[in-house]
């Protein structure tokens, strides 16, 4: 017996393929965008040339420059914080580890991306744009202070770490890496004839130093 024929799988037009994945290729090229111009040099008709739509199509999804804007960071930086937050919580590593870990997470992650190129656009135009300048400080500043302080915190509650003034340490420490990161998209390609420190060898230094000071006194050396 011949078993009925099955009804052929249902194929997704191309249009209607291109229409779900237009919200991300809208916030890939405001990334671009933001990153080579700044906030106030991005216009919502280069975007919108660049992603390949509309002007009007654009607005479809996203009401205007700001709320682009906040689009494009929560979409690329919350879902990294996110899982920072995740891989510290189920971490089983020493508390050492783990620091050394976020630090060199954070700088493949952020530092040496096109986040970084966010983070000089807010110190470069805050003065203009303060409501921008806060929203950046509340959804992905303060927020990564927090998971370094939740590294801190762990470690002083274990005892591998002394008592420190866990507020004050996350922004000195995180302070580097965003100097670092600004450095490399501002003052780096426009000074070649400068030495740079390998990337490597700034992140070790650094995340000795804070491990230095971490010490419980009396511990080893």
């Amino acid at each position: 017996m011949t078993p009925p024929s099955q009804p052929a799988p249902a194929v997704t037009p191309r249009w209607a393929r291109r229409k779900d994945s237009r919200p991300a290729e809208l916030l890939d090229a405001a990334l671009d965008c933001f990153v080579e111009r700044g906030y106030a040099a991005t216009r919502l008709e280069d975007v919108a040339a660049r992603a390949g739509v509309s002007k009007g199509t654009l607005y479809l999804y996203y009401t205007g420059k700001d709320d682009l804007f906040k689009a494009v960071v929560r979409s690329n930086a919350l879902p990294l914080i996110e899982a920072f937050k995740q891989d510290i919580e189920r971490s089983t590593l020493p508390s050492a580890e783990l620091l050394a870990r976020f630090f060199h997470g954070w700088w493949q992650q952020i530092g040496e991306t096109r986040l970084a190129g966010i983070a000089k656009l807010i110190v470069g135009e805050a003065g203009n744009f303060p409501e921008v300048t806060r929203f950046f400080l509340e959804e992905v500043a303060q927020p990564t202070w927090h998971l370094l302080g939740a590294i801190l915190a762990r470690g002083i509650a274990s005892g591998e770490f002394r008592q420190i003034d866990v507020p004050t340490a996350t922004v000195v420490w995180m302070s580097p890496l965003i100097l670092k990161a600004i450095w490399m998209r501002s003052i780096a390609p426009n000074c070649t004839e400068v030495e740079v420190v390998p990337i490597e060898r700034y992140l070790k230094t650094h995340t000795d130093l804070v491990l230095a000071a971490l010490r419980p006194m009396g511990g080893a050396t």
